[in-house]
C-alpha cells in the first residue's frame, strides 16, 4: 500500500505547487482567478490530471482552460526546478465538475423539499424531524421528584 501513500503524498504536493506557480508566476491574463481543486497523477507518473475552478459563465471558464493548456510548459519547467522528482509529468488541466454536479443535486433536493418541509412542519415537528415535548413535561434541572434524594 505504499506506492498509494506515496502517489497522495505527490497530487497533494503538485498541487500545492502549481497553485503557487498559477498566483505567483503565471502572467497570462487568461488565467484569472483558477483555483487548482485537484491533481490526479497516473501510477507511472508520467501524466497529471490538474482539476480547476473558477468563477465565471462557462466561457470564462474555457478562457481560463485554455490558458492554463498554453502555460503547462512553463509550469511543469517552473515544477522541475522546485521539486525534487526524477521526472515531472505532463499537466493535463481539466474542469471540476464534481462542485457543478454537487450544486446541481442540491437544488434538485432544493425543489422537493419545499414539499417535503411542510409536510412535516404541519405535523408539528422540528427541521430535525424529532417531535419536541411540551415545556411542562420537561423536569428543570435542578428539580427533583418528590422523595428522591432524601432520607
Amino acid at each position: 500500500m505504499p506506492k498509494f501513500r506515496r502517489t497522495d503524498r505527490i497530487n497533494e504536493q503538485l498541487k500545492q505547487e502549481i497553485s503557487l506557480l498559477i498566483r505567483d508566476q503565471v502572467r497570462d491574463p487568461r488565467v484569472g482567478l483558477a483555483t487548482i481543486t485537484a491533481v490526479q497523477t497516473s501510477p507511472e507518473l508520467d501524466h497529471a490530471k490538474v482539476y480547476i475552478t473558477a468563477l465565471g459563465d462557462e466561457a470564462e471558464r474555457e478562457e481560463i482552460l485554455v490558458g492554463l493548456r498554453s502555460a503547462a510548459p512553463f509550469i511543469r519547467r517552473e515544477l522541475g526546478k522546485s521539486l525534487q522528482m526524477r521526472r515531472i509529468p505532463e499537466l493535463h488541466f481539466e474542469i471540476d465538475r464534481v462542485l457543478a454536479e454537487a450544486m446541481r443535486i442540491e437544488q434538485l433536493l432544493r425543489e422537493a423539499l419545499p414539499y417535503d418541509a411542510s409536510a412535516s412542519t404541519e405535523a408539528g415537528d422540528d427541521a430535525d424531524g424529532a417531535v419536541e415535548k411540551p415545556a411542562e413535561e420537561q423536569p428543570a434541572a435542578g428539580d427533583q421528584a418528590e422523595g428522591e434524594g432524601q432520607e
